[in-house]
This record gives structure tokens, C-alpha cells and sequence, in this order.
């Protein structure tokens, strides 16, 4: 994040009106540069390669390049740019690739101005963002795919969880805690299988849930 120009943005949309009503909306608040925008996927990956931006404000479903497939690439280029998906598909077929894929939210575009604003400040300091309607069916299809166990989860466990919840990366989360990042990944494995998820979002999602956190 760019101390002068605050957050940078990404703002990925094949609708012009939305993508200006975006810029607008980003360009009169405060802390926020919008500094590229792209019409699909494909462009959406060239684009942040090209600029570099901190968070990219992606839609899903786009003609000549989907979201989640951009959100893929992005994840396996490792770019520095954290994903939040705004989009008006809050669908199970949409909701779980995209964060499957490593979108760091979910957003719906209805969102007010100022959700949007602490969402993609959130974002930008890698905290996962969903929104409610989008967390409860990350719940819903952890419980509909079978099974998470209700084995609680140990005392090291939900200190890892809970700076999981604040973004903390495994590498800072190791030094936080005085353990490797070999540790840290094993006591992740342990606590999703004990949620019955997947990742690092459904994780969260779950542990609110469940009451673990918060």
C-alpha cells in the first residue's frame, strides 16, 4: 500500500457504467487511487501485472474471461494484489470458486459506499471480507458437503485461527506465535479438517458461525 496515494485499485468490469460509477465512487473518497480498469479476466491478469495494484475489484462473470478463472491465475502467479470479488451473484456455483480460487472477498454489488470502502481497506490489508448473505452459504455448503466434525479445536489452534481472521500471513503468523511456518501449516490442516473446510475464507466464515471467533 502506497503512502501517498493511499490504496490502489483494480477495477475489473465488462459494464462501462459500472466501472465509472467505481471510479467515481473511489476517486471522491478518501485514501483511494484508482489506477487501471479492465473489461474481462484475461486483461484483468495483464493489467495487474502492468500496474501492480493492491486490491483488485473483480467482477465474475464476464464475456472473453471469467472472474474466477483471472482470480486462479492471479493466485498462481502469486501477484501482490488482493482479490475482492463485487459482483450481483451470491450463488453457490459462483460464491465457492471464487474463493476456492483465492479471492481474499465477497462483496455483492448492492453493498452501501462506506461497506465498500472498510471492505476494500480490509482487503488491502489481507483480511478476509465477506459479506453476510455470502458467508452463510459458505456455511451451508461446508454442512451440505458432508461433514464438518465437532471436535473442538485446541488452544494453539484458535490462536492461529483468530490471526487468521486478521489477515496474518503464515510467515508473520510464525513469528507472532515463536513456531516455524512448517508448524503454522500443520495446525491449519488440523483446524480445517476440524471445521470441514477447505481454505483460509470458509475457515473464517465457519469459526463466526460456530461462535468460535467473535
Amino acid at each position: 500500500m502506497t503512502d501517498d496515494t493511499g490504496i490502489s485499485l483494480l477495477i475489473v468490469d465488462d459494464h462501462p457504467v459500472v466501472r465509472d460509477g467505481l471510479r467515481g465512487m473511489f476517486e471522491s473518497g478518501p485514501g483511494f487511487t484508482v489506477v487501471g480498469e479492465a473489461v474481462n479476466g484475461i486483461e484483468a491478469v495483464e493489467r495487474a501485472a502492468a500496474l501492480d495494484p493492491d486490491v483488485i475489484l473483480m467482477d465474475l462473470r464476464m464475456p472473453g474471461g471469467g472472474g474466477v478463472d483471472a482470480i486462479a491465475e492471479l493466485t498462481r502467479r502469486r501477484a501482490r494484489a488482493r482479490v475482492l470479488v463485487l459482483t450481483t451473484y451470491d450463488t453457490d456455483s459462483d460464491t465457492l470458486p471464487a474463493i476456492e480460487a483465492g479471492a481474499t472477498g465477497y462483496l455483492l454489488k448492492d453493498a452501501p459506499r462506506d461497506e465498500l470502502f472498510t471492505a476494500v481497506r480490509a482487503a488491502a490489508e489481507g483480511r478476509t471480507v465477506l459479506s453476510p448473505a455470502v458467508a452463510s452459504r459458505l456455511v451451508s455448503a461446508v454442512r451440505d458437503s458432508g461433514a464438518p466434525g465437532n471436535e473442538p479445536l485446541s488452544a494453539r489452534e484458535r490462536e492461529v485461527l483468530a490471526l487468521v481472521a486478521k489477515g496474518t500471513s503464515n510467515r508473520e503468523i510464525a513469528r507472532e506465535l515463536f513456531i516455524s511456518e512448517a508448524t503454522v501449516k500443520t495446525h491449519l490442516t488440523h483446524l480445517y479438517a476440524k471445521l470441514g473446510v477447505k481454505d483460509r475464507a470458509a475457515a473464517v466464515a465457519t469459526a463466526y458461525e460456530r461462535g468460535i471467533l467473535g
